[in-house]
């Protein structure tokens, strides 16, 4: 994975001063509960690898009007196969690569008797360009990933067990899963996040968009000092003090009562991108509201884990064998 900060649904690639024409009240938790999804058209394009325990498939299908790329692999054997949805944390759309993110959980869910889809996103790899994307925060990374459940759903592949899919989620990924989970809960039966981003929208703004270096004069808060992400976000739904309406609107705590789904979280002390303390945030948070839910902390561990990454998996590996199997 990309050593640039590598989490954020507000992720910190903005290219143009000039925001799109955007309407506010569609950049929500309430506005993805509320949409219409029509992922549909999951094809197996073509074969990318033959491993000893599955084949890997470049794979395609729609998110909404957009053609959406990814991988899937797929266990050998004559199934239906339980599904894992992985979906992965920042990383430039200028060096990403299809299935690119989460290759080793891929490979090892996979290996563990699991069909395993991993979108690219909108805008990455082969996949549609969507230029309001960075105006919408990112939300359409969301869509795309519930999207890539429904094309399951309805897909007419004879090896895909649709009545058990779970989801991994690694950075922003974990934060694309807390967006699922909390718009809509029941969609799929158990989730794994791996340090995922905060459930409080302002914490992700403060630490990817804010901190940016300023590169233009604009009269805003002087703590956000003064460049292009700063200002086209501010200008259009006002910082966290000015309009908290929005920044509510946007962050799952106000949604944690919607979930439905068990819930296991990986995090490590020395994660110098994602903080561990968003993570304990969640898992109190969590457990006073009765949800399924558990935190494991590891001990000297980074982003994206070294020396504990088999116990990780094998722990994230019998929590799905215990729901989806």
């Amino acid at each position: 994975m990309s050593k640039l900060p590598a989490v954020i649904l507000v992720a910190v690639f903005f290219a143009s001063c000039c925001a799109a024409a955007v309407d506010p009240s569609d950049v929500s938790l309430k506005a993805l509960q509320q949409k219409r999804y029509y992922g549909r058209e999951l094809k197996l394009v073509h074969t990318l690898a033959k491993e000893k325990d599955y084949t890997r498939y470049y794979i395609t299908y729609k998110s909404g009007d957009l053609s959406i790329s990814g991988i899937m692999n797929v266990p050998k054997g004559s199934g239906p196969f339980p599904v894992i949805i992985t979906a992965h944390g920042y990383i430039s759309t200028k060096v990403y690569t299809s299935g690119r993110g989460l290759k080793r959980e891929q490979d090892y869910l996979a290996k563990r008797g699991y069909v395993v889809l991993h979108p690219d996103y909108r805008n990455h790899a082969f996949s549609d360009k969507d230029p309001d994307n960075e105006y919408r925060l990112y939300t359409g990374y969301t869509e795309d990933v519930i999207n890539a459940v429904y094309a399951l759903k309805n897909s007419t592949l004879d090896f895909v067990d649709k009545d058990n899919i779970g989801m991994l989620g690694h950075s922003m990924g974990g934060g694309i899963a807390l967006n699922m989970m909390a718009s809509k809960p029941g969609l799929v039966k158990a989730y794994v996040l791996m340090a995922p981003t905060s459930i409080d929208y302002r914490d992700n703004f403060e630490r990817w968009i804010a901190r940016r270096p300023a590169r233009e004069e604009k009269k805003i808060p002087a703590k956000y000092g003064a460049s292009p992400v700063r200002h086209n976000i501010i200008d259009r739904y006002g910082t966290p003090d000015s309009n908290p309406a929005f920044w509510d609107s946007l962050s799952v705590r106000g949604y944690l009562s919607n979930i439905m789904d068990p819930v296991m979280i990986h995090h490590g002390t020395k994660d110098d991108s994602v903080p561990l303390s968003w993570s304990k945030k969640l898992q109190e948070r969590l457990k006073g509201l009765g949800k399924e839910s558990a935190l494991y902390i590891y001990e000297g561990e980074p982003h994206e884990f070294i020396k504990a990454w088999p116990l990780v998996m094998k722990r994230t590996a019998d929590f799905f064998d215990a729901l989806l199997k």
